[in-house]
Order: structure tokens, then C-alpha cells, then sequence
């Protein structure tokens, strides 16, 4: 049931029009007599939907009191409540969205700029004028046009002159007007202004040419205009922020040079793309600077009017001590209405919290010449990290919310940027329409009376007898009319001339004005019946305006997908170990967390197990890294490095289900951390059963959640190798029985995700695959011909590892290039009981002394892990029984190895 309001309206009507006095006497009568007075009832006003108040009729009898009223008869007008609620609401809405708070999309001020402004301008601060005393603009402002408080028209007086409030500030201060700290301005009894030249040309130029409508003031003494004759679209040349009743605007400012490249843009091709306009006027161009990051945000603000602009202040980095070598990260410019002192004290707070690690000492050497805010950086601290920190802890980058509401046709809307354009445009014809007329009846107004004159100048002698003639000047007027035809204002203007203008010299000035004036009428008329002429006009005087105060732009843009500070711009990207276990755990460690041994020694435990389970792989990666995880069932994860939890040796690690949506029974054999997914990088596969295939890097950059397949297999197959490849560099494939084949990656034909590959190598019936490692390029020099009586024991070598911890070198010379689908050469002559564990290709980092400075990881089934140095393996031929690596008495056999680099080799030894 709808809840509805009763509006008493008591309208009483008294004897022969008394005056309310009458009413004011009878109620000081009943009051002496005792007699009570009636209720009184607070009255709301009619509503907005035009109410009218209903006159009470007299009865026959004229009842009355014995004061002689008459009696008052109520009428009762029913409403609902929430509709006359939210009317009322939306009046007063309407008031405050149209008189103080939104900017008119067609000059793009507030009322109260506008006011500023046309004060100054009738005071006459010109920009050649000296300045003025702010309190005197003020004042005039009050008592004229704006009846409202002296500290909102002062406040805004202040930031029409502040230049890291306006990108083109409209009016010139002289004095304290505040500062980017926040520092309050002077009183407006100290300070001084007047109008910037940029302002007098963009909007009071042509103010007086009748080009906008003039409306009362508030108390209806003068007149004051609706709107300034703007000439470039001042909405998005200095923005505009305000929040009023049940909405805000927030539009960002602009550069006066793209904003009217742009403009010409949608004058010569009204259906121009938003593309088209971007290439004019990429962004915003704040007055602080700064960088602005990804333009995701600016084309949905351009294209809907709402969008989000993520803008970085602008740093650099110093060397403050060449011996420590500290740093210092220097600010220059902050994001846009970014209190300065207020970050800095930000920056300290949290540097004292510890929420900002590696920052020493901060402070603030900002002078007159521009600013300049130093953040020392302790010793051993990296300062991109801790810049990226400060982006993502402060204020240093914040983010712009585009809101671009604007008054059109009497309403607010929300408009993007060709809507802003396309309204301006609609504006400024209608002002150069009215320009146009007002002068072409000017010219031919004078034009009028000019050939007036020239006739009068051609009869001279007859008109000076006239005149002589007549006794007056009424009836001389009268008779140069009757004459010569002549109106009124002609020989008006006949009579007022001087006799210095009847000689011949300013008769001439005359003919000469008359043509002229004819001239102005014609080129006025054709402008008037040309729509192309009038958008030709347009953009010349905007571009007048270009060459005048065009400025260079002050924020960069840095074209980057978005803003945002990620977690991996935070995290130094150092070197870790990865070790997965057969059971599917996985462990992120530090380098040093193993010491270096001796070759035959026991080893050290990489930690507590699960029940029957031991270590799978042993890889070295970088933190910012992407991960490929390859499984058994050919399908293949991704996710960054530093996303893997780091944990001490002794840890169990982490379950890959809970990193990873692997389905059940699927296990992680291969991981391969990808820098970088370059378009010359292939990914070469090999199954247990023989099988391989190389696919092209690229085609993992983008891996869903869930997973995608890598290679298809056959029953019972499953993937167990992945390496990194290019097309010149060598693949060396090991069986469990030893055999090897080493053979060129351009032999193998790239192939899709989903196919099965071909054969590597045929095996025997009881023996698979046991291992596959790429040979650069840049390493291997083998002859196309082998010759088995060269010796050469030259780098790289083959690292062969058997399962009972011996091991061997072997040159690569050793080996010649053979074809896929071969049983390829003997590498390794093992015992029966025992299986090739891996293969690897050493010999990339070589020491001063010509020998291997990489290091081999070597994992036991029982989890023990013994890194040695590859130089103290002996290099032996292909038939040679090796070297012991590992003592297994009390390990069982190598489960897996690993190398390596030389520079975690290095950071080991400092340590």
C-alpha cells in the first residue's frame, strides 16, 4: 500500500481585502478574552508539479466571528510521499549539479570559474595590466555575480594560478599561492593577480561580439554571460573535478598541442575511429609528469567516459659512494594531486615499520629549480626492487579514476571523448554563427552610413547651402532626407562631420572604407551559408592558439599491458634449486644450502622424505623464471618460479597437486624454467619408449590453469625428457644399456602440441631410454667424418653416470653425428646388473686452468645429494669402465643428477 502525505492548505479569505494586521489584532483580542488559539500546522510548499492553492468559499449566511473573519474551509490534496520526496530531491539535485559542481561541456568551466574569470575581465586585468589584490577580485566576485562564500571563491582563485594544479593555469599570481606540499596560500589581502594571456584568447576574445547569451545576476542588477566563447575544448585541456548530489565528474587535463591536433582530426573526418584520434592525443598530459602505464585504462575512459589511469612519478638512479658502491633512488616529478610532503612522510613511516626493506636514510632536497627527493639504498639492497616497493606501498604510483560527467543540454552526462569533441564543436559553430552575424550587421550598418556620407560629400556645396538654409537642426536633417533620399542615420551622420573630413583626401577614405566594408559583408555572407568554412575557421584559430602556447608534453607514456605492480617486480630474480621428488613434492632452496665435496664421498641429505619416496630432479633456475611442468601424460603446466614456497633443507617441500591441477596418477617428470619464449627455441621431447618430437618454444607462452598436451602418446608410453634446443645445436640420446646417438636438432621437423613424434633410437626389447641433453652450438666442432685415431680430448665432453655412482668423460669428438631411428654407438659399456642414470654435456664454463668449472648434483633413491666438481672426473674413452662419484653401500643406486652453473659455483665459494 502505497504511503501517501496530506497537504493542508488553509487559505482563509478575509471581509473586503484586510490587511494582515486585521488577523494580527483579532489574535491579540482573543488572547485578552481567554479564548484559545487554533492549532497551528507546518505547511510543506506545493509540489513541483504545480499544485495549485484552492480558494475557500464564503457560505450564504456569511458566518463570521464577532471580529467580522470569516470562517476558513480546508481543502485536502493527496500525494504520495516518495514521489514528492524524490521530486524535491531531484530539484535540489538539479541546482546544485547545474550551479556549482559539473562543468559545462561547451567552455568547459564551473560557474564559479566563469565568474572569476568575467570579474577579471571587466576590472580589466589584462596580462598587460599590473596585478591586482586578490581580495579585490574577490569582493567583486561576491557582490556581482556569486553569492556564496569569500573562501570557495578565493580557493578557487588560488588554483586557477597553481601550475601543478592546472596544466595551463588561466589566471597569473603574484605571491604565496601555495605549494605542491600542501603549504596553504596567503590571505587574499596579500596576494595579487590577474588573467594569463592564454586565457584572454582562448575565452574573452570574442565576448563582446554577442556570442553567448547574457543572463540576470542573482539579484537581477546586471547581466553576466551563460557561457565564455571558449576556442578549443577547455573540459579536457585543464580537466575538471567536482562531487556533487548523487553523481562526480573527474576528467583528466590535457595538452593543448595533441588536444588540437585531435580536434582537426574530427573536423576533417567526422566519423574518425578512436584509433585516429589516439594517434593525435595518446593520454592525458598531467602538470606534475610522470609516467603513465598501459593505455588499457585511457581507451576505456575515451571510449565510455569511465576508465583508470595508472600514473608512476618519475625517478632515476644515483651513485651516492663509488667504494660501497650505495645507491640512491632520486624522485623527480609524483603523480598527479600527490601531497609530496605527506609520501615522504609515508615513505619514512613504513622504512621504520620494516614494510619498506633496504632503505637507509630519506630526505627531501626539492628548492625552486624542481624536485628532488633522495632515498638512500643500503649496501647490498637492490633498488629496483625496493623502487617497485615504493610503487606498490606509496603513493609514488596511484591511479587516476576517469569519470568524464559534464553538463549537456541542460542535464549531466557521462560522454567519451569523440561525444566531448562533437559537442564543443556543435558549440563553437553557434559562436562563430553569432560572431558572423553581429558583424555583418555592424558593416552594414556603417556601410549605411558611409555611402551616406559619400553622397553628401559628392553634392557638398549644395548640402552646405542646405543647411544654411534651414533653421535648425531637425529641420536640416529633415531636408537633407527629403533631398537627396537619405535615412535618418544617414544625414545624422552627414551633420555630425567635421569640416577637416570635406577634403577630398577623406572622401577617398571613405570610398576606400565603403569597399572594404563590402568586402567584409560578402565574405561574412559566404562564411554564414558554409558549414566547411565555419570548421575551417574553427580550426585556424585553434591552431593559432597551438603555436602560441603549445607546450611540450610532461607525462610519458610507457606502452606496458597495465600498471600494476606485480609480485615478480618485487622478488630479486636470483638463482635457486628445485628438486622434485618421485612422490610429486617440490622443494625451492637456496644455492649454498649444500656445501661442496670431495668425488667419492658420501654426500649430504637434501632433507627429510615422504615414506618410499626420493628425489626425481634436481634443476637450477632463476626466481622470475616460468616453469614448465611436464607430465607423464604429456601434458604440460605453467607457473613463475617464485610462486614455488621456499623452504630449508630439512623441509619436505611443497605437494605439486597443490601448485598444480594435476589429475590422479599423473606425476611431474620434466621442469623447464623459460626466461623468455623466443621465436628461435624449440622444445625437443623424448619419451621412455623412444619416441621424439620437437615444438616450437612459443607455442607454450600462454598454458591454461588446467593444463595442455604436449605430445600425444601411445599406451603405455609416457614423457619422461625436455630440453631446450635450437636448430644448429646437437641432441645426445643415451639408452639404459649405454648406446648413444648425437645428432643435429634441424634434423627433426617441428611438429604441433598434439602429435606423437618419431622414432630416436631402436631399442632392444629390454632396454628404454635413460637420458637426452643438448649441446649448443656454440660448443660442439665435430668433423663430418669421424677419424678413431684423432685424439681428442679438447671440451665439451659427454658426462656419463651409472646407477652404481661411477662415472666418466668422454670427448664428443669421440662420437660421430648419426641418424634418428638407429641403435647409434657404444658410449658405455655396463654390467649387466647396472643401468645408464644420465647423460650430460659438460665443458660450457671452463676455469683458468682449461678444465670443467661446472659441478654435478648427484641424488641416491635414498635422497642423499653429493655435488662435486666435473674437472675431477677423469676423461676416458667410450669402452671404459670409469671413475667412483657416489659410495652407494648404504644409498642404493643414483636416482637422478643434475649440473650446476659456474656462477652459483662462485657464490657458494664466498660463502
Amino acid at each position: 500500500m502505497a504511503l501517501s502525505a496530506a497537504l493542508r492548505l488553509p487559505l482563509p479569505r478575509l471581509l473586503r481585502g484586510h490587511s494582515a494586521s486585521l488577523i494580527a489584532a483579532a489574535s491579540r483580542r482573543r488572547a485578552a478574552a481567554g479564548v484559545p488559539a487554533p492549532d497551528l500546522r507546518f505547511l510543506c510548499a506545493a509540489s513541483s508539479r504545480g499544485a495549485r492553492p484552492v480558494r475557500a468559499r464564503r457560505d450564504d449566511g456569511r458566518s463570521a466571528d464577532g471580529d467580522g473573519v470569516v470562517a476558513v474551509k480546508e481543502r485536502i490534496v493527496p500525494v504520495e510521499l516518495h514521489k514528492e520526496a524524490t521530486e524535491a530531491y531531484m530539484a535540489y539535485a538539479m541546482s546544485v549539479l547545474l550551479g556549482r559542481a559539473l562543468p559545462d561541456v561547451r567552455d568547459g568551466l564551473k560557474p564559479v570559474h566563469r565568474r572569476i574569470l568575467y570579474a577579471m575581465h571587466e576590472m580589466g586585468l589584462a596580462s598587460r595590466r599590473p596585478y591586482r589584490k586578490c581580495a579585490r577580485v574577490v569582493g567583486e566576485v561576491l557582490g556581482k555575480f556569486h553569492p556564496h562564500g569569500d573562501s570557495a571563491v578565493y580557493e578557487t582563485l588560488v588554483r586557477m594560478a597553481q601550475d601543478f594544479s592546472m596544466r595551463y593555469p588561466l589566471v597569473q599570481g603574484h605571491g604565496n599561492f601555495g605549494s605542491i606540499d600542501a603549504d596553504p596560500p596567503a590571505a587574499m589581502r596579500y596576494t595579487e593577480c590577474r588573467l594569463d594571456p592564454l586565457t584572454e584568447a582562448m575565452f574573452l576574445t570574442d565576448l563582446e561580439l554577442n556570442t553567448v547569451d547574457y543572463v540576470p545576476n542573482f539579484d537581477n542588477s546586471q547581466k553576466e554571460p551563460s557561457l565564455l566563447p571558449a576556442r578549443v575544448p577547455s573540459l579536457l585541456l585543464n580537466g575538471s573535478s567536482g562531487i556533487a548530489v548523487g553523481m562526480a565528474t573527474n576528467i583528466p587535463p590535457h595538452n593543448l598541442g595533441e588536444l588540437v591536433d585531435a580536434l582537426s582530426v574530427i573536423i576533417q573526418n567526422p566519423e574518425a575511429t578512436l584509433q585516429e584520434l589516439l594517434e593525435c592525443m595518446p593520454g592525458p598530459d598531467f602538470p606534475t609528469g610522470g609516467i603513465i602505464m598501459g593505455n588499457d585504462g585511457i581507451l576505456d575512459a575515451y571510449r565510455t567516459g569511465r576508465g583508470r589511469v595508472i600514473v608512476r612519478g618519475k625517478t632515476d638512479m644515483e651513485t651516492i659512494d663509488e667504494k660501497s658502491k650505495r645507491t640512491a633512488i632520486i624522485i623527480k616529478e609524483i603523480p598527479y594531486q600527490t601531497n609530496k610532503a605527506t609520501l615522504v612522510q609515508r615513505i619514512a613511516e613504513l622504512a621504520e615499520d620494516k614494510v619498506l626493506e633496504g632503505i637507509s636514510d630519506i630526505r627531501d632536497e626539492s628548492d625552486r629549480s624542481g624536485m628532488r627527493v633522495v632515498i638512500e639504498v643500503k649496501r647490498g639492497a637492490n633498488p629496483e626492487i625496493v623502487l617497485n616497493n615504493l610503487y606498490r606501498h606509496t603513493a609514488l604510483q596511484s591511479s587516476f579514476s576517469c569519470n568524464m560527467v559534464a553538463i549537456l543540454d541542460g542535464h549531466p552526462k557521462l560522454m567519451g571523448l569523440k561525444e566531448i569533441l562533437q559537442a564543443f564543436l556543435d558549440f563553437r559553430c553557434s559562436v562563430i554563427e553569432r560572431r558572423a552575424k553581429f558583424k555583418l550587421s555592424q558593416a552594414l550598418e556603417r556601410k549605411h552610413i558611409v555611402e551616406g556620407i559619400v553622397i553628401g560629400l559628392d553634392n557638398l556645396d549644395s548640402v552646405i547651402q542646405m543647411i544654411r538654409e534651414t533653421s535648425n537642426h531637425s529641420k536640416a536633417k529633415e531636408a537633407l532626407a527629403n533631398e537627396y533620399g537619405l535615412s535618418e542615420k544617414q544625414a545624422e551622420a552627414l551633420l555630425d562631420i567635421t569640416l577637416r573630413k570635406l577634403t577630398s583626401l577623406e572622401r577617398k577614405k571613405f570610398i576606400d572604407e565603403s569597399n572594404s566594408l563590402s568586402e567584409d559583408i560578402s565574405k561574412l555572407n559566404e562564411l554564414l551559408s558554409s558549414k566547411k568554412l565555419m570548421f575551417q575557421l574553427i580550426e585556424q584559430e585553434a591552431a593559432d592558439l597551438k603555436n602560441k602556447f603549445a607546450t611540450p608534453r610532461r607525462s610519458f607514456l610507457e606502452d606496458s599491458a597495465n600498471g600494476e605492480v606485480d609480485d615478480m617486480d618485487v622478488i630479486p630474480n636470483e638463482e635457486m634449486l628445485l628438486i622434485v621428488s618421485e612422490k610429486g613434492y617440490l622443494k625451492r632452496m637456496k644455492p649454498n644450502t649444500f656445501n661442496l665435496q670431495h668425488r667419492g664421498t658420501i654426500g649430504k641429505s637434501v632433507g627429510k622424505m615422504r615414506t618410499n619416496d626420493s628425489t626425481s630432479d634436481f634443476i637450477v633456475c632463476q626466481t622470475h623464471d616460468h616453469v614448465l611442468y611436464f607430465s607423464d601424460k604429456g601434458i604440460v603446466y605453467s607457473a613463475r618460479a617464485y610462486k614455488i614456497p621456499e623452504c630449508t633443507r630439512n623441509a619436505a617441500g611443497t605437494p605439486l597437486v597443490q601448485l598444480l591441477s594435476l589429475s590422479d596418477g599423473e606425476r611431474i617428470t620434466s621442469i623447464i624454467p623459460v626466461s623468455e619464449f623466443g621465436e628461435d627455441q624449440y622444445l625437443v621431447m623424448l619419451t621412455v619408449n623412444g619416441y621424439i618430437k620437437k615444438v616450437p618454444l612459443n607455442v607454450f607462452s600462454s598454458i591454461r590453469p588446467t593444463g595442455i598436451i604436449s605430445i600425444q602418446l601411445v599406451p603405455g608410453d609416457e614423457l619422461k625428457w625436455v630440453r631446450l634446443c635450437g636448430d644448429d645445436d646437437l641432441v645426445a640420446l643415451a639408452s639404459q644399456t649405454g648406446m648413444v646417438i648425437v645428432n643435429t636438432c634441424n634434423k627433426l621437423r617441428a611438429l604441433g602440441r598434439k602429435t606423437r613424434g618419431v622414432v630416436a633410437m631402436k631399442l632392444k626389447e629390454d632396454d628404454k631410454m635413460a637420458s637426452m641433453d643438448i649441446i649448443p652450438a656454440t660448443m660442439h666442432k665435430m668433423p663430418e667424418k669421424y677419424d678413431s685415431r684423432v685424439k681428442d680430448l679438447s671440451p665439451p665432453w659427454l658426462l656419463f653416470i651409472a646407477e652404481n655412482g661411477l662415472g666418466k668423460r668422454v670427448p664428443l669428438n669421440a662420437f660421430r653425428q648419426s641418424s634418428f631411428n638407429r641403435r647409434g654407438l657404444h658410449g658405455y659399456k655396463l654390467p649387466e646388473d647396472c643401468r645408464l642414470a644420465a647423460v650430460f654435456v659438460v665443458g660450457v664454463s671452463l676455469a683458468d686452468d682449461g678444465g670443467s668449472d661446472e659441478q654435478v648434483v648427484l641424488i641416491s633413491h635414498g635422497g642423499t645429494v653429493n655435488r662435486i666438481k666435473v674437472k675431477d672426473i677423469s676423461i676416458q674413452g667410450r669402452g671404459a669402465k670409469g671413475v667412483i662419484l657416489m659410495r652407494l653401500e648404504h644409498a642404493g643406486k643414483i636416482q637422478s643428477a643434475s649440473l650446476m652453473s659456474a656462477t652459483v659455483a662462485e657464490e657458494i665459494m664466498d660463502d
